[in-house]
């Protein structure tokens, strides 16, 4: 048995799950399942505010992709590519037509099992997060994340100046996030 790497496929927007499923499905059985290993749509956990209420969500790390580990033999490639929703594997190039497998420093880090600190600053805010202001002119308000920009080190935050809703940008060290 060969070793299984991890490879990215590229899906329809909104259709991730599903690929998941029919993935899972179609190979269960076959003599392709030896070949499949786990399957994953990174999720991480947010909570938005509605009407006062706090409202748990799971919201896409990486929206429009699925992360499957597998030994990819053609026969499992080209039925993963005819799966409904999938548009292609990425790292196909020009030069090579078979994709590049993950890094297994990268797929570390996504499983968890890396460095918490590694790369933090880039994943730490969501839109829909609640934060607090702690230092500046706005320290002690606090708000609900809208917009991410310079690679999550800017915010835009709409926090409440007298009684309307304002929107504040902020620099990621600015403001942490609400505890549940």
């Amino acid at each position: 048995m060969t070793e299984k790497n991890w490879y990215v496929i590229h899906t329809y927007s909104g259709h991730e799950n599903k690929v998941k499923l029919a993935i899972e499905k179609g190979v269960e059985g076959t003599d392709m399942e030896d070949d499949l290993g786990r399957v994953l749509v990174p999720v991480r956990q947010t909570f938005i505010i509605r009407d006062g209420k706090k409202i748990d969500r799971e919201r896409k790390l990486f929206t429009s992709y699925v992360i499957l580990e597998a030994n990819l033999t053609p026969k499992l490639r080209s039925y993963i590519l005819s799966v409904a929703g999938v548009t292609k594997f990425l790292g196909v190039g020009k030069n090579s037509r078979e994709p590049t497998p993950l890094p297994e420093d990268e797929v570390n880090r996504l499983l968890g099992i890396a460095d918490a600190d590694y790369d933090a600053k880039s994943f730490n805010f969501m839109p829909g997060d609640a934060v607090k202001v702690v230092t500046g002119p706005f320290t002690d308000f606090e708000g609900v994340v809208t917009q991410i920009a310079d690679g999550g080190n800017k915010l835009t935050i709409d926090v409440i100046v007298f009684g309307r809703r304002t929107p504040v940008e902020l620099s990621s060290s600015q403001v942490e996030i609400l505890k549940k």
